[in-house]
């Protein structure tokens, strides 16, 4: 089976874990301030949380907002479930805007469409590593005094006119799972240029203490300490920030390598007529993350069981927000608001696309799309 996502590990990435495990510090210590500082030098911000995974990530960036119960915050309903359940978690409630068919990024028409008086920040998503419209949304913000929290789980690495993605919201979510541009095993982490914002965010990652464990160590510290938040243990361990360290140097090279298949991908696709192949805008460098077509008159379904049967592990990503049960049971949403986002989950695919994906692999996804006819 071809995996749609596949980590890449080389023998650096298990040197620098190893020593770790040697190490007097396994986690608390200091290969996660080392992690925090190469992403803030990265990404060109100045503040970083590193957290245990990207649905941590998302949680203390909503509750570092700290916005009256109840407020509205639009979002995508085309993401994993993890975006919008952040927002339940701290009590808010998440307004669905519809997307654009191109990039399947949300579309800053209906955001604009779904403001209310109750409406208190924006969260997007950029699609499997493609920028959204980042220059309309940050005008709306601005416009109806709105914060911003920007889902980049897909995009470390992507840039928007030449900038990294990572310092355009208030907020800016990574994630390190092993499918993602870098991997720390399960890891995510939270960057932003507001240090108010970074300061509650790095209370809600640790039990809402203010001291560190490094603070209270050694022969001159003090015992003492406060909680001044309802945090939760969301750190991240000193062996998964040594792994992020040495993916961290890789992690152009990684985009490089998706840019290529891409780019294949876009050209062996090109003749075959129930293939739409994705878009990207001139503005941007995508991550790549994923690889999604539209299907034109073809069961997607059978098309899926056909491609697995096949030894492809085809994927759909991602089932609208709104179709799961909790949704559907807790909140009023009619999935006829949102046709762009319904016309595209009925035809959406995804490829394979990895760093380590050989040719002949690619080249055996072609040949199996086309046998399907």
């Amino acid at each position: 089976m071809i995996p749609y996502g596949l980590q890449w590990i080389d023998e650096e990435d298990k040197e620098e874990v190893m020593k770790v495990l040697g190490s007097d510090w396994l986690t608390t210590g200091p290969k996660v301030g080392e992690f925090e500082n190469a992403l803030c030098k990265y990404v060109g911000c100045k503040h970083s949380v590193a957290v245990n995974s990207g649905t941590s990530a998302l949680d203390i960036a909503v509750g570092a907002l700290d916005l009256p119960e109840g407020s509205e915050v639009i979002t995508t309903p085309f993401t994993f479930a993890a975006t919008s359940n952040a927002l339940l978690y701290n009590r808010l409630k998440p307004i669905f805007a519809d997307i654009q068919k191109d990039t399947r990024n949300i579309d800053p028409e209906d955001i604009r469409r779904k403001i209310t008086p109750k409406t208190r920040a924006i969260s997007y998503v950029d699609y499997a590593g493609h920028p959204c419209d980042i220059k309309e949304i940050k005008e709306i913000a601005e416009e109806y005094n709105l914060y911003l929290i920007e889902d980049a789980c897909h995009a470390l690495g992507a840039s928007y006119y030449g900038k990294k993605i990572g310092s355009f919201a208030d907020l800016t979510i990574f994630s390190f799972h092993p499918v993602k541009p870098i991997t720390t095993g399960e890891g995510g982490a939270v960057v932003t240029n507001n240090s108010e914002l970074e300061e509650r965010a790095r209370l809600l990652h640790s039990h809402g203490i203010d001291k560190s464990a490094t603070e209270r160590y050694g022969p001159d510290a003090s015992w003492a300490y406060d909680m001044k938040m309802l945090g939760r243990n969301y750190r991240m361990t000193d062996i998964q920030a040594a792994l992020g360290i040495s993916q961290l140097k890789k992690l152009d090279g990684f985009i490089e390598k998706r840019t290529e298949i891409a780019n294949l991908y876009n050209e062996l696709l090109d003749n075959i007529e129930f293939i739409e192949t994705p878009s990207i805008k001139g503005v941007v460098t995508s991550g790549w993350h994923l690889y999604t077509v539209l299907l034109k008159g073809v069961d997607r379904d059978k098309f899926f069981k056909y491609m697995r049967g096949n030894g492809v592990g085809v994927n759909v990503h991602y089932i609208p927000i709104y179709n799961f049960s909790y949704y559907r049971n807790n909140f009023d949403i009619c999935s006829t608001e949102f046709p762009i986002t319904e016309e595209v989950f009925k035809n959406i695919i995804t490829l394979p696309i990895f760093p380590k994906m050989e040719f002949t692999q690619l080249q055996y996804v072609i040949e199996t799309i086309k046998g399907f006819v």
